[in-house]
């Protein structure tokens, strides 16, 4: 009688981007100046994560440019409208559900 290998090993394996909030270690450090400059901001703040949020933002969008998380909206990660921010787009001011829209207002 012989045992084998489970099937599921057998078929082989499929990669899928990991769940939110799991987050692939940074191997080649391509992220650890950022997340150096944030815990140093973290440690002379006492911890008053909201002076750091700018540098929190970085490390992330570090991340997310080099494939270490799933680009995701600031909103989502409770990162946007912070202070120095440039308005991109005002939801306010939105008529249409296109970002784009404000080019048409200056052709007449």
């Amino acid at each position: 009688m012989s045992f084998g290998r489970p099937p599921s090993i057998s078929q082989g394996f499929s990669v899928n981007p990991p769940d939110r909030g799991a987050f692939p270690l940074d191997h080649y450090g391509e992220c650890k100046d950022y997340m150096q400059l944030y815990l140093d901001c973290l440690r002379k703040s006492g911890s008053e994560s909201t002076a750091c949020r700018h540098l929190n933002r970085d490390y992330l969008d570090c991340r997310m440019a080099r494939g270490l998380m799933d680009r995701d909206d600031w909103r989502n990660l409770g990162l946007a409208n912070l202070p120095g921010d440039k308005p991109r787009h005002s939801p306010d001011h939105s008529s249409s559900s296109k970002p784009d829209s404000g080019g048409t207002a200056s052709k007449t």
